[in-house]
């Protein structure tokens, strides 16, 4: 029976690497061949047995002082051992005996950008460009594109890869990273008329498709980008970055129900993410279907257990429904990670002033004044609290804070005239609506809607009335 391939290779193997030796050690034969010397190379150098494998270079290249091979390998190898000078200085003689090994470039590069020499690098690839053509020129141009992208001219990593598209369509690589780069340099008109370039030529190329709709997708064509993106899924309906942008586009569109559909389609076909139960949340939120948007808000917080916001999310759906318990219940797992948020101490300041208990809504609430002084929200809702509480004489201090707080917002004016309104203050109350209608007129329906039985009292209606007439004149 004959010796397997790998075993006979292997024996031929170890009988260079004795050959070597022996070479080492001046015992006859003193020759070997060229190509025994590169096998000898790479197999110390794929041991990373770097200082062996230059040994053998040196050696290889005294018995074959004019062999490119040999010195583009010993290049090589002082890179590895970061010997960057030297390795420069070999290859410029690699160069006069073989300038069409696009190797010789890319080692050179290498070297420059090691030695933090990025100009050096780029002008270098870019002669080298004009002298290849074909796969050859596809290399350095990827070479070229990760210079660019080392001295960060994210402009010209765009514009190699289009290069590389248009020689060569069908090239995965060049689709997968240009599909970033087109976002990231916001070049997405360029990116719509590449593919669409593409895709005229090569109709069944899912990438291009996918490439086109996220185009199209960073100009917010999402009816477009759709489209792209069901071509690209039919094509290949596994393709779940494509069934995951498509949920996207459908949710900027607020079509819940088919981003619901395109994010279900990722779930089946790639594993589990955070993200996508939380955006399908979302879709169920807005559809006001809360039961629905529970359950996969909570499979992404088993998911992500430490961001407080899903338990937030969480909570907000039970708002909806009324259900403060549950909803102070997850307000209370949020607190426990970032207890002075101020958007979740707004959130239980509502839930407990919704069941009656001020004090509490009332602390809360307190907590949202304190960590943002000019959050309109917060101060409405403390003021509304004091107010419901019936703490006229807080409620009329705080509402002087916030107009100071807010830098002079109206809506506090119309507060505190509601207020003291209240307290039977009429006069004052007066002077500061009056006040608070030359500030802004249209808060005025708010002001109303704030206590609509305000207009029972003649002196308001009046005081609307001649405000209205005044300013028809």
């Amino acid at each position: 029976m004959s010796k397997s391939p790998y075993r006979q290779d292997r024996e031929e193997l170890k009988e260079l690497l004795q050959q070597f030796e022996n070479l080492k050690a001046g015992i006859a034969p003193s020759f070997m061949e060229e190509e025994a010397f590169e096998r000898v190379i790479e197999y110390y150098d794929e041991k990373e047995e770097w200082s062996t494998a230059l040994e053998a270079a040196d050696y290889g290249i005294n018995q074959y002082p004019y062999s490119s091979a040999l010195i583009l390998k010993k290049a090589d190898l002082l890179i590895s051992l970061r010997r960057y000078k030297e390795a420069l200085f070999i290859l410029d003689s690699a160069e006069l005996l073989d300038a069409s090994n696009t190797l010789l470039y890319i080692l050179k590069t290498d070297a420059y950008l090691a030695l933090d020499q990025q100009e050096k690098a780029a002008r270098l690839l870019e002669s080298a460009i004009e002298l290849f053509e074909g796969e050859e020129k596809v290399d350095l141009l990827f070479e070229l594109s990760d210079v660019y992208d080392d001295y960060e001219d994210f402009q010209k990593v765009f514009d190699c890869l289009r290069m590389v598209l248009e020689l060569d369509p069908n090239n995965e690589e060049a689709l997968y990273k240009i599909c970033f780069w087109t976002d990231y340099t916001g070049r997405n008109e360029e990116g719509i008329k590449l593919h669409q370039k593409i895709i005229e030529e090569y109709p069944f190329n899912e990438l291009a498709w996918f490439n086109l709709a996220a185009a199209y997708q960073g100009v917010r064509l999402y009816e477009k980008a759709i489209d792209a993106y069901q071509y690209a899924v039919a094509i290949d309906e596994k393709f779940d970055y494509a069934w995951r942008n498509m949920g996207d586009a459908y949710l900027r569109l607020r079509k819940y129900k088919e981003s619901i559909e395109a994010l279900s389609k990722v779930l089946e076909l790639a594993r589990p993410e955070d993200v996508i139960y939380e955006a399908i949340g979302h879709c169920y939120d807005k559809m006001h279907n809360y039961a629905q948007a529970r359950l996969n808000y909570r499979k992404a917080s088993h998911m992500r257990q430490d961001d407080s916001h899903l338990y937030y999310k969480i909570a907000c759906t039970y708002m909806n429904e009324e259900v403060w318990d549950s909803a102070i219940k997850n307000l209370d797992t949020a607190m426990r990670i970032h207890r002075m948020q101020p958007e979740f101490n707004l959130a239980m300041g509502q839930c407990y002033m919704e069941m009656g208990k001020l004090e509490e809504a009332i602390t809360y609430l307190g907590n949202v004044v304190r960590i943002k002084p000019k959050n309109v929200s917060g101060w409405t809702e403390l003021l509304n609290c004091l107010i419901r509480g019936e703490f006229y004489e807080d409620a009329l201090e705080y509402a002087g804070y916030a107009y100071q707080q807010t830098e002079g917002k109206p809506l506090f004016l119309f507060f505190k005239s509601r207020i003291l309104y209240t307290m039977g203050k009429s006069k004052e109350a007066t002077l500061q609506l009056q006040a608070a209608m030359e500030k802004s007129p249209k808060l005025l329906k708010k002001f109303i809607a704030m206590n609509p039985a305000i207009l029972q009292n003649q002196q308001v209606v009046d005081l609307i009335a001649g405000f209205k007439k005044r300013k028809s004149i």
